[in-house]
């Protein structure tokens, strides 16, 4: 797909959806008390496709449109581990942390005590 690297409508075409966006939480904060959630809940995802759909026709929009479509594509090459890998994986994490946590712990308790052989 060819992109134009400018549009001229581009900036109102940010500016509608941000004042839409605004337009929304004002909204949804004036009117939170009078207008039942499931209206209100409409209203903003109505208004939020809406935004999304304004943002999506701009240079930037079709850009991160893009980008999302070519991370779905690079996400599907993943080769996931199975079950056992993942817990082996995750046992091994297990007991480095404890190990760690020991020394750390010896450490700390050498430290105290070099310390308060020197302050007594």
């Amino acid at each position: 797909m060819m992109l134009n690297n400018t549009n001229k409508f581009d900036a109102f075409k940010w500016a509608a959806a941000v004042i839409l966006l605004a337009l929304l939480v004002a909204g949804n904060a004036y009117y939170g008390n009078t207008i039942a959630l499931t209206i209100r809940v409409t209203i903003m995802l109505v208004v939020g496709i809406i935004a999304l759909l304004i943002i999506l026709t701009t240079v930037k929009g079709q850009l991160a449109w893009q980008f999302i479509k070519e991370a779905r594509v690079e996400l599907r090459k993943v080769v996931w581990p199975n079950k056992q890998e993942t817990l082996q994986t995750t046992a091994m994490i297990a007991v480095l942390v404890v190990i760690t946590a020991l020394i750390l712990w010896g450490i700390d308790s050498l430290y105290a005590y070099i310390i308060s052989s020197m302050i007594a």
